[in-house]
């Protein structure tokens, strides 16, 4: 979920389980566990592009939608802002102050600039 009370930016908020510390993002109970004693945290926003795929069916254009692995350990998905087809796996990614407008999934933009090979 957005924290969308944060001044400066949007922030992505997850919960950490309190008994074994497993981090996740919009569950009931811990994957791992199962306890229900579980706190929310706030994230730095930063991640790594664990799967991307491009998707063309309920949209005028193509677009991503790809599994980001959290600096803090847990996995959302969520779309990131380029061309499609430049989103590869291991790419780094930060929060964007942008939300999909459709879909509410946190929406990434690139850290590095995609290596382009020359003209």
């Amino acid at each position: 979920m957005l924290d969308h009370a944060a001044p400066e930016q949007e922030a992505l908020l997850y919960q950490r389980c309190t008994w074994c510390g497993t981090a996740m993002y919009h569950r009931l109970l811990c994957p791992v566990c199962q306890g229900s004693d579980l706190r929310q945290e706030r994230s730095e926003g930063v991640g790594t592009v664990r799967h991307s795929s491009v998707v063309h069916r309920n949209t005028p254009a193509a677009r991503n939608v790809s599994l980001i692995e959290m600096a803090e350990g847990f996995v959302v998905r969520g779309r990131v802002m380029g061309p499609p087809v430049g989103i590869h796996s291991g790419d780094r990614v930060r929060l964007s102050t942008a939300k999909d407008p459709v879909r509410g999934e946190p929406v990434f933009q690139l850290l590095d600039e995609p290596y382009r090979p020359w003209s």
